[in-house]
């Protein structure tokens, strides 16, 4: 999957950076995000069929999940809020899904597992072909958008795994599969390390963009 994922993204780069600034760009952005699209709600509509046994948990409400939704955005619009969400929550946060993947079941060629690494891997892929494909950049501006806009999904889904028993973005107990998560403390000290080690590191993935920035290459990213 790894093989296949590095392939896929240096592909994605190569095209984006021969369209780019060209007519070609937007044609191609676009035929990604429907493809994209197509596989997000198929994987969504299959999860959530009645017989699952797991559908209690298969809602779209996991990060991954919503940041399969911000990289169609993102791809269809280059809207500078998707992108925002694309890059921080796909760089960092669903690329653990090839170090620590929770899947608990069948193996290749099974339904959950190409969903599961084709739902993440998508989300790395828009992120890296937006990026050094495309050319769009993060700034301060796209970093206070998804630091606030994780912060309050944090929120939310705190006080519904509370309520419906669920435990999305593992705010409740730490996943079954060794993680990140394992070295940041006991809960519910490890959700305040991963915020202040998360916040970190998306303003790492911003400080080289900012600082590179010129006037004539600059892709101002605001909310």
């Amino acid at each position: 999957m790894i093989a296949v994922f590095i392939v896929v993204a240096a592909a994605l780069v190569t095209a984006g950076r021969r369209y780019r600034g060209t007519p070609g760009q937007r044609r191609l952005s676009t035929t990604l995000a429907l493809v994209f699209a197509v596989f997000l709600v198929s994987v969504e509509v299959y999860w959530l069929l009645p017989w699952q046994a797991t559908s209690k948990y298969s809602l779209p409400l996991q990060l991954c999940d919503l940041a399969g939704i911000a990289a169609v955005w993102a791809l269809g619009t280059h809207s500078p809020t998707a992108f925002a969400l694309t890059y921080f929550w796909g760089l960092t946060l669903t690329s653990q899904a090839f170090i620590s993947p929770e899947l608990g079941g069948p193996d290749f060629p099974s339904l959950q597992f190409l969903s599961f690494f084709g739902l993440h891997s998508m989300v790395v892929w828009a992120a890296i072909y937006l990026t050094w494909g495309v050319g769009l950049r993060p700034d301060w501006s796209s970093y206070r958008v998804a630091v606030v806009v994780t912060i309050s999904w944090g929120v939310v889904m705190f006080v519904f795994n509370q309520v419906a028993g669920t435990n999305y973005g593992f705010l409740t107990t730490k996943p079954t599969v060794a993680s990140l998560l394992d070295v940041l403390g006991p809960w519910p000290w490890y959700l305040l390390s991963e915020l202040v080690l998360g916040a970190t590191a998306w303003a790492l993935l911003t400080w080289p963009w900012v600082r590179q920035r010129t006037p004539h290459t600059a892709t101002r990213i605001t909310t």
